[in-house]
């Protein structure tokens, strides 16, 4: 065969290109029965619990609060995100998305915690409610620029010229880039943590064709089935003495009892609005938290695109994708007068749930939000689910996770993979996403303060939150490489999988987009641009 030439076998294609993911059992707009939509929605309130208890339990302490209001903030955190999932599942996206807690929030947080302001407050409690008016404040701020930028179509512009090549680092590294919150966090554990992985990927990948069922049982309720085993294999541990003479740390990440979560959390009580009294605004923090919320748009886009994929919708239009940016800042609004302590944003473990089990109806989300609400009110109950011990749900996270990449990997099949110019961009986009970030984090590990160390605290502290983030750094690369390299060239536009995606440019263009995002009781007659 002469070089560069082909056969008559290469016309034909094996895996052909498809618009929506074949071998979804339940799509957005299609729901299963009602005991099993409510069995895969606690399923999703069970996931979506991990970065809720580990944001809260990092922020807590630092603002110099105890088991009480760690426990008040889980509560109120779990509470706004039922509210956040059914507004966005709703009038968003209308994807089955779940909008909760997000590391990005974490350093803004941390720097106002630590700020010398608040060292005049000798009592704890005191110094925690002052500290959560101070995030309060900083979150309604930063909701404006989520709003702005969703509502006023900031965000639709963009979506425009996003390429299948510019989407696949952006969803890839939104899953890839929370790595460190997988196999490190379950080797705190080994002994819980690497059994539970192991069962989950048992259950779900290889009991499905040794046992032939009518129903997908395995695949759809695997979490379920390898968290309850593991949990009752850790508590027996627990009580059998096993770690009774290991290292504190060791005893906090094993231990089933070491929470301290459930004798802290009330039996009934309903967070409200303002309830650590009125917020405070400063300048400094404000300029942090847009530069978070900005992030955590970028990062929930990402995940938003890998939702309608394991959803089996078409590409989310420009429009939607727009309007979802918005009402997720009316999410971050309500956490900022709730006082979450974070900012609102799409879950990657939960888009990675949809694929595991291949259910991405918009109900079973809807099911999830409501176990939030009634888990928040009624805390003990509540309070045990989220004693889970953390390498449990890191062992969840490293399948869940990977599945939020995979979908990014899927987008290459828009894309020529022959033309070097695809190669070029994935592969730097890729590799600077995730070495920037890592020598950001490095440098403030090694120095105490990140690379860029001006006089002006806020603007370093702004660099810091977006060069962090893999999924942010990577889809600024490839989005303003896909834009300029060779641009005048015939075949770009192919090459990069534009021409699949410019269907669904405009709202209208595609019939499928009114079925999968459409908004409810005819609302579009109100919102024309949307």
């Amino acid at each position: 065969m002469v070089a560069g030439g082909g056969s008559k076998d290469d016309e034909f294609e094996p895996h052909p290109v498809k618009d929506q993911l074949p071998g979804v059992d339940f799509c957005v707009s299609s729901s299963p029965s009602w005991p099993e939509a409510i069995l895969l929605g606690f399923q999703h309130y069970l996931v979506m619990l991990g970065t809720t208890v580990i944001v809260s339990s990092i922020i807590a302490p630092l603002m110099g609060g105890g088991n009480k209001e760690k426990a008040e903030l889980i509560n109120t955190v779990l509470f706004v995100a039922g509210i956040n999932t059914l507004l966005q599942t709703f009038f968003g996206t209308r994807l089955p998305v779940v909008m909760g807690a997000s590391y990005t929030f974490i350093f803004p947080t941390i720097s106002i915690a630590l700020s010398t302001r608040f060292d005049n407050y000798i009592d704890p409690h005191e110094r925690f409610k002052q500290t959560m008016r101070a995030i309060q404040g900083a979150l309604i701020l930063g909701s404006f620029l989520q709003m702005t930028i969703g509502f006023f179509g900031f965000w639709r512009i963009f979506a425009r010229f996003l390429s299948p090549l510019a989407a696949v680092p952006l969803v890839i590294l939104t899953g890839l880039g929370l790595y460190s919150h997988g196999f490190p966090e379950l080797a705190k554990c080994v002994e819980v943590g690497l059994p539970a992985l192991i069962l989950l990927v048992l259950v779900s990948q290889y009991l499905p064709h040794l046992i032939k069922t009518k129903r997908s049982i395995f695949e759809r309720f695997g979490v379920l089935f390898s968290v309850k085993l593991v949990w009752a294999y850790a508590a027996i541990l627990t009580v059998a003495g096993a770690y009774n003479n290991r290292p504190q740390q060791t005893q906090f990440s094993c231990r089933t009892d070491r929470s301290g979560l459930i004798t802290a959390a009330s039996w009934l009580r309903v967070p409200y609005p303002f309830q650590w009294g009125r917020p405070s605004f400063n300048a400094g923090d404000a300029f942090v938290m847009w530069a978070a919320a900005f992030v955590s748009i970028v990062e929930s886009t990402g995940t938003y695109i890998a939702a309608s994929r394991y959803g089996s919708a078409t590409h989310v239009p420009p429009s939607v994708l727009s309007r979802g940016v918005g009402w997720q800042g009316v999410g971050t609004l309500i956490n900022g007068m709730f006082g979450t302590g974070s900012g609102c944003a799409a879950s990657v473990e939960n888009a990675g749930l949809l694929g595991l089990t291949r259910v991405g109806s918009r109900r079973v989300i809807q099911m999830s939000a409501a176990f939030m609400l009634f888990f928040a009110v009624l805390g003990k109950f509540g309070a045990v689910l989220a004693s889970i011990p953390w390498p449990i749900v890191a062992a969840l996270y490293c399948v869940l996770f990977a599945y939020m990449a995979a979908a990014g990997l899927s987008f290459l099949q828009f894309c020529n993979l022959n033309s070097f110019r695809t190669k070029f961009i994935i592969g730097f986009s890729l590799f600077m996403g995730l070495s920037v970030p890592q020598y950001f984090n490095e440098y403030v590990l090694l120095s105490g303060h990140g690379p860029v160390h001006t006089r002006t605290t806020s603007f370093n502290n702004i660099l810091q939150v977006i060069f962090t983030s893999p999924a942010t750094v990577a889809v600024a690369v490839a989005f303003l490489l896909d834009c300029t390299h060779s641009y005048g060239h015939s075949s770009i536009r192919q090459d990069s999988g534009r021409h699949w995606w410019e269907k669904f440019r405009y709202f209208d263009q595609d019939s499928r987009s009114e079925e999968f995002y459409s908004l409810p009781y005819n609302l579009n007659r109100f919102f024309p641009s949307f």
